[in-house]
Formats: structure tokens, C-alpha cells, sequence
């Protein structure tokens, strides 16, 4: 089945709600191969975190799709539309905010933000950078220059800069590195809302940000994608594990613990205690008849499922 489907003003048919499509995509530089003829494809309404070690090539595929870089073999298509025969079309369909955000420090949020509008040939540029500015939470500091901002009020802009040609494909690049708690709460909730109607591939080293507001997880490693799929069953597939987190008010051997039934492998500091099981059920029961045995008065005990970080950790090393 194929349906209609309108990016930057151009109609095209294609693939049911696929705005991104990268197939053997490659990149070399010298005799190093950073990206390895990798593919893979977002839908729109996506929010798919992109994850991989430092040097793995993260940013190079992200600069390949948003048209900073030529690939040496493989296709982009953005919209149905090859990258490789009309570069133009595509990246006016791509929003990109890059890790190193760059600004011009001297000029004022709106005075940048309209520069951007003409560069994009956007017709009524007074209309789109007020709705940006609106859209990404910048109306208290729209009237100072960018120099004068906060990181994370700075990160805004980078975002409107990206937003404001209302891109299909929304890249990001380590949007919140560097913010303080709260500013990341703020930009996580303008990607979350922005996510409902665009796509965005998103890189990021905190974990938990992309647990909080991804659909799907992208990992690549050396060059190659190694992981694409939800957490949940990217957890299921790393083997089924999950923890007991047990705490006990007396000091106990951890070799008393090693020795219990699924107890596959053992972490503590004598009262607190992480262990790493395919059976928490059978391991639970088993804890509780050791300390009906040992006299041993349990603080709390309570399943973990296997963390992001833990499967990142396991494909990656």
C-alpha cells in the first residue's frame, strides 16, 4: 500500500510514514572506516535514540543525513527523496542542532533566529520565528543577545534555529550536554512534544535521557550498528537478566550469597547486595529461607530490570 506524503511543500509516494531512510550507508576517513555500511529507517512521529561509545561514528552518520558530509557508497532518502539526486530538497526537510552549538554571540535571539529564516527563504519569516521562539520556550529571553544566555536557554536557540523551516527530520546531537538539572527536564519535554509530530533521531551519553523519551534505540559500534529495537526487548534480548537488590541490617559474607540458587553474580559492600539473576522469583524465596537460617534481618529486597546502561554496555565492549 502506498499513501501521499507532503515534506517541505513537495508531494511525494512512498513507504507508509517512513520520513528517514538509510541503506548501506558508508564513510571513511584514510584507511579508517567510521560508518560501515549500516542501514536502518525512522517513521515519522519516531523519537529513536542513537547510541554508541565515543568514535563508534555516531556523528558522522548523523552529519552524512543532515548533508555536512558526502557518503563514500550507500543512500539517504529523506521523504522518499534520494539525497544523492537532490541534495537541496533533502536538506531543506532536515533540521539539525549539533553537539557544538554554534551561535552568533553577538547578535540578539530574534536578529539570529531571522537570519536563519532568510537563509532558509522562509516567505513570512516575522510569523515563523515568533512561533518558534513560542514553540521551544524562549519568549523570556527573546529581546537579550545569545551571548547573554544560559547554556541551556542557549540550547533553545540552537533547537529554534533547527525548527524554524518546520523540517521533517529533526537531528540532535547531544541536545542536552552540559545542562543543569532542571534545563534538561525543560529541553526533554520540547523534544517529547515535538516528537509527536516530527521525527527525531536523537544522540546522547545519559542513559536515562534517552530511556525517558525514546521509542527505539540505535546502537552502533565500531562503525556498525549492533542494537535496533525498544529497551524492553533489546533487554530481552541481552539475555533475560534482572537484579535482586537486597539489603541486610547485619554485615554478611558474600560468599554466603554466591552460593544460593540463579545467583549468577554477586556485588556488595557487606550490607547492600546487587545480584544478577535469570530467575528473581527463585532467587527471592532463596534469600528469605537463608535469613530465616542465619537469623539475618532484611532491610529491603526488590527486583531491578537490567538498565539501558547495562545493554549498551554489553554490545559495546
Amino acid at each position: 500500500m502506498r499513501h501521499i506524503f507532503k515534506c517541505a511543500q513537495i508531494t511525494f509516494y512512498i513507504a507508509p510514514f517512513m520520513s528517514l531512510v538509510i541503506q548501506q550507508l558508508g564513510k571513511s576517513y584514510g584507511s579508517q572506516k567510521a560508518v560501515n555500511d549500516i542501514s536502518f529507517q525512522l517513521k515519522k512521529g519516531e523519537i529513536v535514540g542513537f547510541l554508541g561509545p565515543n568514535g563508534a561514528g555516531k556523528s558522522t552518520t548523523m552529519k552524512m543525513i543532515a548533508g555536512y558530509l558526502i557518503p563514500d557508497n550507500g543512500s539517504i532518502s529523506i521523504c522518499g527523496v534520494p539525497a544523492s539526486t537532490s541534495t537541496l530538497a533533502t536538506r531543506k526537510m532536515v533540521g539539525y542542532l549539533p553537539e557544538a552549538n554554534p551561535l552568533y554571540t553577538e547578535m540578539y535571539v530574534k536578529e539570529y533566529l531571522n537570519f536563519v529564516a532568510g537563509i532558509h527563504a522562509i516567505t513570512n519569516p516575522q510569523n515563523a520565528v515568533s512561533d518558534v521562539i513560542h514553540t521551544v520556550g524562549l519568549t523570556p529571553e527573546a529581546h537579550k543577545k545569545t551571548g547573554q544566555l544560559s547554556k541551556g536557554y542557549k540550547q533553545r536557540v540552537g533547537l529554534a534555529a533547527a525548527l524554524i523551516h518546520n523540517p521533517e527530520v529533526l537531528i540532535l546531537d547531544e541536545p542536552t550536554s552540559g545542562l543543569d538539572p532542571n534545563q534538561i527536564i525543560e529541553i526533554r519535554a520540547v523534544i517529547k512534544t515535538l516528537g509527536a509530530q516530527k521525527t527525531i533521531l536523537l544522540s546522547s551519553h545519559i542513559m536515562q535521557e534517552v530511556e525517558a523519551i525514546c521509542d527505539r534505540i540505535l546502537i552502533i559500534n565500531k562503525g556498525n550498528i549492533v542494537a535496533d529495537d525498544s529497551l524492553q526487548a533489546l533487554q530481552k534480548k541481552s539475555g533475560g537478566l534482572v537484579f535482586v537488590n537486597v539489603r541486610f541490617a547485619e554485615k554478611v559474607a558474600i560468599s554466603l550469597l554466591e552460593t544460593l540458587p540463579s545467583a549468577a553474580l554477586v556485588k556488595g559492600d557487606g550490607h547492600q547486595f546487587k545480584i544478577q539473576t535469570t530467575d528473581a522469583d527463585v532467587l527471592k524465596k532463596a534469600i528469605l529461607q537463608m535469613s530465616v537460617a542465619h537469623q539475618l534481618n532484611i532491610v529491603s529486597l526488590q527486583n531491578e530490570q537490567s538498565s539501558l546502561e547495562d545493554v549498551f554496555r554489553n554490545l559495546t565492549q
